[in-house]
């Protein structure tokens, strides 16, 4: 038994040696063909699609492989769009985009005076009474996230991407949170939960 642990743990040892390193200078080559949609530097130009410029590598890492493997029909993120930019892409491309992308620097985003003490209250505190886990617990008292745990930044980021990101959750039709923990809460958020904390967490600095 104790021989059979020991030879697991070298292949697991083997497998995280040999898992791929990011280079910046090579992922911005490859990244040409995201511009239209992530911007020259990661900052989209429209907030349909997401900002990528200082988000964790290993959370862009992790989603671009499972939007290929739900692309290939298996289980993963589901987008029809980033299917077909996905599938030529391999697990070094994806390294190095995520490596680019992560050391450019976000543009920062203003905060409506309007949504500051109830964001703040919901963000930091969560609600009890509604089993609502407080958003600072895996975001980060500035929304930077949480990179070995592949939890993203959510500073900086476009208020409707994030909005229509919760909504993906609640709904279900987005699914690659693990142990469903991001469905768990967006299904207890209530429409103007979702609007006030979209446009708080992306002002958080």
């Amino acid at each position: 038994m104790k021989k059979i642990v020991f030879t697991l743990a070298l292949m697991l040892g083997v497998v995280g040696a040999a898992q791929a390193q990011g280079d910046a200078e090579t992922g911005k080559a490859k990244a040409a063909t995201c511009v239209a949609c992530h911007g020259n530097d990661g900052n989209s130009p429209t907030d349909m699609y997401p900002k990528l410029a200082g988000q964790h590598a290993s959370y862009i890492e992790k989603q671009l492989l499972e939007f290929k493997a739900a692309a290939a029909g298996g289980t993963g993120r589901a987008n029809a769009i980033m299917a077909g930019m996905v599938m030529p892409l391999s697990e070094q491309d994806m390294a190095d985009l995520a490596a680019y992308y992560a050391s450019e620097a976000v543009t920062p985003v203003a905060v409506s005076e309007a949504v500051i003490e109830q964001g703040a209250a919901l963000y930091q505190g969560g609600d009890i009474e509604r089993g609502i886990t407080a958003c600072i617990a895996c975001h980060g008292p500035r929304g930077e996230g949480l990179e070995s745990a592949k939890f993203p930044r959510l500073s900086g980021q476009h208020p409707a991407y994030i909005k229509a990101q919760l909504e993906a959750f609640r709904s279900g039709a987005r699914e690659n949170d693990p142990n469903g923990m991001m469905r768990d809460i967006a299904t207890k958020l209530t429409d103007a939960d979702i609007e006030v904390l979209s446009q708080y967490v992306v002002g958080l600095r």
